[in-house]
């Protein structure tokens, strides 16, 4: 097949259309999803739990054995809302080895969850990007590659500091 270059200049141009259709799909997904991001913790079932831990998890070390202990006194809660909620690897959990825990995840599931990562280490005196990742490196088995990418994409979005930036007093309040 001969194309002219009239011809390359179209087939370009519809390629980089269609790219952009499906970048807006994907846009579109991750808008619907940081709108009703963690949305059931506002159900009866999971809202009284959060209600009490989240002053208790506030003052510990992320990650730490009074962190996981304040976590388990809410299991139940935590449980449905893993349930719930796909951008949590234990969403997948127990869906066998091909599909358990991160490995079931998708793309949109990751950015959700490296989103939560970073906010949740912000309601944190001590929380970090790098220190979540390390943390959840181990956590939940992740590969060097996806790691990785993890690092990278916290990298390109500025989020990837030894030392979280200072709160504003709109934040301590």
């Amino acid at each position: 097949m001969t194309m002219t270059r009239d011809d390359v200049i179209r087939s370009t141009a519809a390629h980089i259309r269609r790219v952009g259709e499906l970048l807006a799909d994907t846009t579109h997904e991750l808008t619907r999803r940081a709108v009703l991001h963690d949305a059931s913790k506002w159900s009866p079932d999971e809202w009284p739990a959060f209600e009490d831990a989240t002053p208790k998890l506030a003052g510990l070390t992320y990650g730490s054995d009074e962190y996981k202990a304040a976590l388990a006194s809410i299991r139940p809660a935590i449980v449905e809302h893993y349930r719930r909620n796909s951008h949590h690897p234990e969403h997948y959990t127990g869906l066998g080895p091909e599909n358990d825990g991160i490995n079931g995840m998708n793309l949109l599931d990751l950015i959700e969850m490296l989103c939560d990562w970073k906010a949740a280490g912000e309601r944190h005196d001590n929380g970090s990007m790098v220190r979540s990742i390390e943390i959840n490196r181990d956590r939940f088995k992740i590969g060097p590659q996806l790691e990785k990418v993890l690092v990278n994409t916290a990298i390109g979005l500025g989020w990837y500091q030894e030392t979280p930036p200072p709160r504003t007093v709109e934040e301590t309040q």
